[in-house]
């Protein structure tokens, strides 16, 4: 691709965020979303492949009726109430869009779309759709928060926990794996969400932080199956290991930052008297750490099969970012900071 269209694509594409992020009107939000769906529109069909041009078509499709949703719930808040203000918003229109936002974030029950356009994209373009992408959807539900309904927030995240676990189960492609663990997380958030939204902006520098620690060493060594990730440890061993302890903190395993987010909100379902429901979001964890360990055990404890593909798919060694290092330690050790990082967000 010309690098001044690329350049123009990702000018776009933090433009458009920065645009919702920054809007207190409807109108201008919906301009900032749909910018946003143009601009990544031609970054996922940029391989030229059938599947590129698959995802690129679902992608569309959702996002525009996302959008579609959210403007006509404007336009009837704008219409009951006489203005534009996305903070002031009836009930009705606060469901409205709101149902419209999971559409556009990928939760259950409206997530079928979400891992089969990952799968058709790169992993970097992946990556960018599963962290920078859910920056303005969310943003628009921050700004909406004291008006949301509390109860359907509950069940879609608890929901989305509980499918983004049972998905991951039989998948052997690491994009499939990423896109349903995305799922079970922004479950996660949206119950945050709507305890506290500290404790959701926490919750999800803790997600953006560890999806591109995990995504970053896949997409260098081109990891799209199990059996890739078990090939990569005669290129650097190091790397492959991080990568395991990533995919654990992932899981929320106490001794990593993954534990942190999930260890409060469980602790605000509990103030809050949730018992059965922080038993239940609780649970609905185990199977997404079930197949993060069958992978980590798939890759570090058992070789896989020498045949001519793999003996010689890892001969060239990637250059690693710098950035990467300091990523994965914060996926590992930032459990300690855990009061620091609660008391600053």
């Amino acid at each position: 691709m010309n690098p001044l269209i690329w350049s123009i694509l990702i000018t776009g594409l933090a433009t458009s965020t920065i645009i919702t992020m920054a809007s207190h009107h409807w109108l201008l939000a919906w301009l900032g979303l749909e910018l946003n769906t143009l601009s990544i529109l031609p970054i996922i069909m940029k391989p030229h492949h059938p599947r590129a041009t698959e995802a690129t078509t679902k992608y569309f499709l959702i996002q525009t009726t996302a959008a579609t949703m959210i403007l006509f719930a404007s336009t009837m808040n704008a219409w009951q109430t006489g203005q534009w203000s996305i903070t002031n918003s009836s009930p009705t229109i606060t469901m409205l869009t709101t149902i419209a936002i999971m559409l556009k974030l990928g939760l259950a029950p409206v997530h079928i779309w979400y891992p089969q356009v990952l799968q058709g994209t790169p992993m970097y373009t992946a990556l960018t759709i599963s962290t920078w992408q859910k920056l303005a959807p969310l943003t628009l539900l921050y700004m909406t928060h004291n008006h949301l309904n509390h109860p359907t927030m509950l069940l879609m995240g608890l929901l989305s926990a509980l499918l983004g676990g049972w998905g991951g189960l039989n998948q052997t492609q690491t994009r499939l794996i990423m896109a349903f663990s995305s799922i079970a997380h922004m479950g996660w958030l949206i119950t945050a969400l709507t305890l506290s939204p500290s404790l959701a902006t926490l919750t999800l520098l803790t997600y953006l932080a560890m999806t591109t620690a995990m995504f970053t060493p896949l997409a260098l060594t081109n990891a799209k199956t199990i059996s890739d990730i078990g090939t990569t440890w005669p290129l650097s061993p190091t790397t492959l290991t991080m990568t395991m302890i990533t995919l654990m903190s992932l899981g929320g395993l106490p001794p990593l930052t993954g534990f942190m987010p999930k260890w409060l909100i469980l602790k605000g379902l509990l103030t809050t008297n949730m018992t059965l429901l922080a038993t239940l979001i609780l649970l609905s964890s185990l199977p997404s750490l079930f197949f993060y360990i069958r992978l980590a055990y798939l890759t570090i404890l058992t070789n896989p099969p020498t045949t001519t593909s793999t003996e010689h798919q890892w001969r060239f060694k990637p250059a690693y970012p710098t950035s990467m290092t300091p990523l994965i330690m914060a996926t590992a050790l930032l459990l300690p900071l855990t009061p620091a990082l609660y008391d600053t967000t």
